[in-house]
């Protein structure tokens, strides 16, 4: 992996991955493949939304279908027929998320299966291992998701833990190509963050990532640590911030300095027929659009806007037609990518903080019907 910044605009930054599948260019939004698929839509379609890298989940993997039957094919890219970049995710959030019993200990993690309840164990090798069995272009260390909230004495305690499971996963074997990005805890703490920030820097990765946030906290406490913390990662590498997807996060996120993100955001929402907007988000359950002749977005080029209005994809939404989950998603992917492509362009021609306040002043959030 290569990268390279190609402009700044404040604390924006423009720039480009390089990977043998490919060029990914930055700030860029990942969609999320958590089981080898983006939910209901097909790899080229995809690709045709914009979309350079995909992510996927090596504890959701693992379980099903196995990293045996993804060596079988080669790879993780040759299994899900995705052509481009992949970076997979280690599996400790899903850890701290999914796993309603688990025992934490220096050695890893054992948990019980929430697919059949079976006896799994996971910790910074075997991660490494499976990572490497899926062959992504970029591998995250394995570490401990901290709860929120977290006492100090808690936070400190899981982001030693943490990076300590970070050494270990540095001093595993990867394949030729792949990158490792080491991931900075601690929780709402900006000493906690600066330090763990400094044992990842000290141990050296490709890439740096900043995990725990978007995880309960109020939006003020998350962009409070962005603003502390992103200046402090190293400026030659790519900065990720994880899991964090709404469209005024992405702008915060960029103003700070971070150059990745994904989020099952785009995709979520729109099996539950929430569709995104400059204007804001349509709902497409909303009576006002039942004789809505007009499509989600005028001027989208996605196919949904292209070829169908919203009382037609409101009809879809409400008998459960397939088609209608398909649609809505292809139109969110083709938003996030359209935004991110905005982003970058108005970095590039030094107008990005003129692109966020016009960009928030039309986009009224989550809490604004849009007819």
């Amino acid at each position: 992996m290569k990268f390279s910044v190609s402009k700044t605009d404040g604390s924006a930054r423009r720039g480009v991955l390089e990977f043998t599948r490919g060029r990914v260019e930055t700030p860029a939004f990942m969609p999320v493949g958590t089981l080898a698929s983006v939910r209901s839509v097909s790899p080229e379609e995809v690709e045709d939304s914009g979309s350079q890298i995909v992510l996927g989940n090596t504890f959701h993997l693992m379980l099903r279908p196995g990293v045996e039957v993804i060596e079988a094919h080669g790879s993780l890219h040759d299994f899900m027929g995705w052509r481009g970049p992949i970076l997979t995710d280690s599996g400790g959030f899903q850890v701290w998320s999914l796993a309603k019993k688990k025992d934490v200990t220096e050695a890893g993690v054992k948990f019980h299966s929430p697919v059949d309840g079976s006896t799994v164990f996971l910790d910074p090798e075997g991660s490494m291992q499976i990572q490497k069995a899926l062959g992504s272009d970029i591998v995250m260390c394995f570490d401990e998701c901290t709860a929120y909230p977290a006492s100090r004495e808690e936070a400190t305690a899981s982001m030693h833990l943490s990076m300590r499971w970070a050494r270990r996963c540095r001093d595993s074997t990867l394949s030729e190509g792949q990158a490792l990005f080491g991931i900075a805890q601690g929780s709402m703490f900006e000493d906690l963050r600066l330090a763990s920030l400094d044992e990842l820097t000290k141990i050296g990765f490709d890439g740096y990532a900043l995990g725990g946030l978007s995880v309960g906290e109020p939006k003020d406490e998350m962009i409070r640590v962005l603003d502390a913390v992103v200046s402090a990662m190293p400026k030659d590498k790519p900065r990720y911030l994880m899991g964090v997807g709404k469209p005024e996060d992405l702008i915060a996120g960029v103003r700070a300095g971070i150059d990745m993100f994904d989020c099952v955001l785009p995709t979520r929402n729109a099996r539950n027929g929430w569709l995104y907007t400059r204007s804001g988000i349509v709902r497409l359950k909303n009576a006002a659009n039942r004789l809505h002749t007009g499509p989600i977005e005028p001027g989208c080029e996605c196919p949904a806007c292209s070829s169908f209005s919203r009382a037609y994809l409101r009809h879809l939404y409400v008998t459960g037609e397939l088609l209608g989950p398909r649609l809505c998603t292809l139109h969110n992917l083709w938003f996030f990518q359209r935004l991110m492509n905005d982003i970058r362009l108005s970095i590039s021609e030094g107008r990005f903080s003129d692109f966020s306040n016009e960009f928030l002043g039309l986009f009224r959030g989550e809490n604004a019907d849009v007819v």
